[in-house]
């Protein structure tokens, strides 16, 4: 994993952590909402507006809906960082 994928994914784990309350949460790149019991579609929800204020950008519903796991979601935030 490059660095900068593994800085945002190091953030995004802190973001998982803290909105699913466990400490001991650690997040891999095929991870899907099927792998966390609590994570449902409000979660869902909860989890972007977090990860929009971590790394202090806007996610267009069109791309979080085509979000499959935890790195896809790693390549959206590299890509709409980059855009910024």
């Amino acid at each position: 994993m490059r660095e900068e994928q593994h800085a945002i994914m190091a953030r995004l784990n802190r973001v998982f952590q803290e909105q699913f309350d466990d400490e001991e949460l650690e997040i891999l790149e095929a991870m899907t909402a099927e792998d966390i019991e609590e994570w449902d579609s409000l979660m869902h929800i909860v989890l972007v507006v977090a990860i929009e204020k971590e790394f202090g950008i806007r996610l267009k519903a069109s791309e979080v809906g085509e979000v499959e796991n935890v790195g896809a979601m790693i390549r959206l935030i590299k890509k709409t960082q980059k855009s910024c």
